[in-house]
This record gives structure tokens, sequence and C-alpha cells, in this order.
């Protein structure tokens, strides 16, 4: 089976008409596909209009008590369900997945270790199982970044984790490519400059502009978790725009490729 595992973030979310575009994308995108979502932007405008104000460290989100309510409420009610809707009007049979629906992904607490991220998922299981069961019936699992410990707590947890473990895990046996999305045209050498396009990143690439600061922030997980993902079987991760998305498909040229490194032996 040919798995295409699509991952959106606020910066898309956020926008009406950004969001419709892509989800037309989404509903032309061929063969068995899994939309995994955020939505932080939304998150913390929802969060500071309660008086709860968002606190990142390294691009990841701190979650108390009240900051796990309103991801919740946002990631697993408002945008997932819109999104649904959505997808069933253009004739995709979606249907609507936090990671404690089907016990599809089990999370542990994030252990302290110098910061206390709070009510954080560090990802410990994907139940490829159900995953298989949904694709071979012909739905569209669209899950969002919710998932739970197996003891009754959810856990607020990275939306470029659960892409990056969905994918390895259906990549022991399946083909499964892995396609982030979001509103640049692709990793970017100047974060002003649209045009300044990294078509191709590798380890040792990665590592160079890490050191040179060029890489940063919210930036950071999103390649890691796209070489954890290579590491471990899945077939090709590629970063870019939203709407280049069925170019990607195509195997034409846009956005960033991420690789491992390549040593030819003599």
């Amino acid at each position: 089976m040919k798995i295409s595992i699509i991952k959106i973030g606020g910066n898309v979310i956020d926008f009406p008409e950004k969001l419709d575009e892509f989800l037309a994308l989404f509903a032309k995108f061929p063969g068995h596909k899994i939309l995994i979502h955020g939505g932080g932007i939304m998150a913390s405008r929802f969060g500071e209009s309660m008086g709860v104000m968002p606190e990142m460290v390294d691009g990841r989100r701190i979650t108390d008590k009240d900051t796990l309510d309103i991801v919740t409420m946002v990631y697993a009610g408002l945008i997932n369900k819109n999104m649904v809707a959505k997808l069933q009007a253009l004739k995709v049979n979606a249907i609507g997945m936090t990671g404690a629906d089907g016990n599809l992904i089990r999370s542990i607490k994030r252990p302290v270790k110098g910061i206390d991220y709070g009510f954080v998922g560090d990802i410990q299981e994907v139940n490829t199982e159900l995953i298989k069961t949904l694709l071979s019936a012909g739905l569209h699992p669209v899950v969002n970044a919710i998932t739970h410990d197996k003891k009754g707590q959810l856990l607020n947890t990275n939306a470029d984790s659960i892409a990056s473990a969905l994918a390895t895990s259906l990549a022991e046996e399946h083909q499964v490519n892995l396609y982030f999305c979001f509103n640049k045209n692709g990793v970017l050498v100047d974060e002003k400059n649209d045009m300044s396009i990294i078509p191709l990143i590798n380890e040792d690439i990665y590592a160079e502009l890490r050191k040179e600061n060029v890489i940063h922030s919210g930036m950071i997980p999103k390649l890691d978790n796209a070489f954890a993902a290579l590491e471990k079987g899945v077939n090709n991760v590629w970063i870019g725009k939203a709407e280049n998305l069925l170019l990607a498909a195509k195997g034409k040229l846009s956005g960033t490729t991420i690789e491992r490194n390549r040593y030819d032996l003599y």
C-alpha cells in the first residue's frame, strides 16, 4: 500500500481562504492519505482572549492545565471537525481523530529535564492496525495534535512528531511519503526572501545550517522529525508551501527535499 502523510500547521489553518484552497488540493491528492494538523496560532489567539498567554521554548509550547484545555478544544474540536466537514463536502470520506480515539497514539508525559513542558506527550506507540483498517475501508484520517497516556490523561503533542511517528510505523510494511506543508516555499536561507529556497538538506548540511543559525526555532523540531522518519524507513520527506503539494506529489521541483547523507564508496 502506498500511503501519503500530509501535515499542515496554523499558518494555513488560521486563514479560511488558504485552508479551503489546501483542502481542495488534498481532495485531489492521489491514493491513500492521512492529514495531520496542529493549529497553534488559533490556540494562542483563543488562549490570549481568555488571559492564558502562550509560552514557547525552541518552537515547542509549554502546556499547563489551562493551556491543555484550550488546545484540546481548538485542535480536537473547532479545527478538526470543521476540516472534516469541509472534506466531506469535497467528496473525501474523512474521519477526525485524536490519539485517544481507537487508542491511535499512546504517549507519556514528557519527563522534566531542565524544562518542564507540562502536559506535553512524547509518543510511545502507534496503532498501525487501526490506521490500515481505516485506509482499507476508504476512509481518510484527519489526526490532530492531542494524544493520551492510556491512563485517562490527554497530552498536547507536537504535530510534526505525530506525522513522523505515523509515517515510520507504517513504513515497516508500506511505501510512505511524508509532506510537511506550511506558509513558505521551503526551508529558506533568508526568512524574508521566499525565493531563497534550500532545495536539498541532508544531515551534514543541516548541522552546518544550525551552526550558522540559518535554521532555528520551530524549524528545528520539523527537521529533526524529518530525519528521524527517513532513518526508520520512510521513502521521502518534503517541506514546502501547501499550494505546491500536488507538484511535489508528481516529483516536480518545488520546496525542500530532506534526505540522509549519501557517501559513495570506492
